[in-house]
């Protein structure tokens, strides 16, 4: 008899053992609460949990993202549009935060589209596998260009659960609709990064989200997203929560989906919330025809060129505006935003202080002219500390370490009123402790 219960005990044993040796995934999704996950760019009410299921709202254009990076895994996961033609995707090896001028995360996309959607001859309304913002991927048959359809529609219409399998492992992927493969890519790049949901306009579920990881390739840093460093975004896509304009002039800016659109007849417009030491991340574009205007030419020096009699030389432009970022709420302390040769990211009102020091206002003159075309988006990221100043403009290290001499330790951020239109997206800010940071 004692010898039976051993036995049972041991049978039982090896059994669970077996179980979970079959079973080696891990939930992304606990079903009760966003615990793992990241809301990279849309307000609180996009993304939510009910009943088990995470929930999308599709509003704004945007993406949830996992806290932790993945290299080679299997990802399984179910999901449902509530209403017919609902777009959405799921984001494989992405960066941390939105491409520059786009609300979507440089990535290779795995497409969910609703039947209802419609196709055309460069999509289809499902399973489609493409590189997006800045990725790579060379495609698996059929394709065009870089974008993999499926070899067979396989995905059910709203409001049908269908289930992706998606195999992503040395910078290939492969992705299974319902249960057969269909589509997928190979020397992706990156292979390393994060997993998100996307938001795009269709209401969507998703349940029984869960990963297997496989053994690491040690990807390189060369095809491996950065790594998140805390940004949080400051504008959410839907409404201006977190931001004020002045009494009597309200309804100018205006929320455009992930787009923040001013027309240029209201007021500055501030943050609520007051930083000291900050990095800012911030997309802006022009949004008006350009016209011909003459401007002044500036030196290295921060100063005027003149001509021969001591006047200030011109030169005749394409302007489309004026605007600018003030810092801490200083207008003095403003990062400007215009067509001028000179190039955006100055600090015009230090530079034409002159009781300021020649290494002041040499300091706040760009190095470099770096703005894209008038209508293109550019993207700002600054950095205060202290009283100095680092601009960096698409990519270009315009002001490095500038002195601001006076500026307030602390204020709000301002996007000002300068009386022309134009669009400012992709607001994130990274509070600091300290030059160390």
């Amino acid at each position: 008899m004692r010898r039976s219960v051993w036995i049972l005990i041991l049978a039982m044993g090896m059994s669970s053992l077996a179980l979970a040796q079959e079973d080696p995934f891990e939930s992304l999704f606990n079903g009760k609460d966003l615990t793992g996950w990241v809301n990279v760019n849309c307000a609180p009410c996009t993304w939510t949990v009910k009943d088990g299921l995470l929930h999308c709202t599709g509003v704004p254009t945007g993406a949830l993202r996992t806290e932790k990076q993945y290299e080679n895994f299997i990802l399984e996961l179910e999901w449902r549009h509530l209403k017919p033609g609902g777009n959405a995707g799921v984001f494989l090896w992405a960066g941390p935060l939105t491409a520059p001028g786009t609300p979507f995360l440089r990535s290779i996309e795995v497409q969910i589209l609703d039947h209802a959607y419609g196709k055309a001859d460069w999509f289809t309304t499902h399973g489609d596998v493409f590189p997006i913002h800045g990725s790579t991927m060379t495609p698996f048959e059929p394709s065009r260009g870089s974008r993999s359809f499926p070899s067979e529609e396989r995905s059910k219409g709203s409001p049908e659960w269908n289930h992706y399998r998606i195999h992503c492992e040395d910078g290939t992927l492969r992705l299974s609709v319902n249960g057969k493969e269909v589509s997928g890519g190979k020397d992706c790049n990156y292979r390393k990064g994060y997993i998100a949901l996307e938001s795009e306009g269709g209401m969507v579920d998703y349940r029984n989200i869960r990963i297997q990881e496989l053994p690491s390739s040690q990807a390189g840093p060369e095809v491996t997203a950065p790594l998140a460093r805390g940004f949080v975004p400051i504008y959410n896509g839907v409404d201006l929560d977190g931001w004020r304009e002045e009494e009597g002039k309200e309804g100018h800016w205006k929320a455009a989906d992930w787009r923040l659109s001013y027309d240029g007849k209201g007021s500055h417009l501030w943050t609520l919330q007051e930083y000291g030491d900050f990095e800012l991340i911030c997309d802006w574009r022009w949004t008006v025809k350009p016209v011909k205007k003459h401007v002044p030419l500036v030196l290295p020096d921060g100063s005027h060129e003149l001509d021969e009699n001591g006047e200030k030389k011109t030169v005749e432009i394409d302007d489309a505006g004026d605007s600018g970022i003030y810092l801490r709420g200083s207008s003095k302390s403003q990062v400007n935003i215009w067509c001028w040769p000179i190039g955006s990211g100055e600090v015009y009102g230090y530079r034409n202080d002159m009781t300021l020091s020649p290494e002041v206002r040499a300091g706040v003159t760009p190095r470099i002219r770096a703005d894209k075309p008038i209508g293109e988006w550019n993207r700002f990221h600054i950095r205060l500390i202290g009283d100095r100043l680092s601009v960096t403009l698409n990519g270009e290290e315009v002001l490095k370490n500038a002195h601001l001499p006076g500026i307030p330790e602390k204020g709000p951020l301002v996007l000002q009123h300068h009386g022309d239109p134009l669009e400012f997206a992709n607001l994130f800010i990274l509070e600091l402790n300290g030059a160390s940071q």
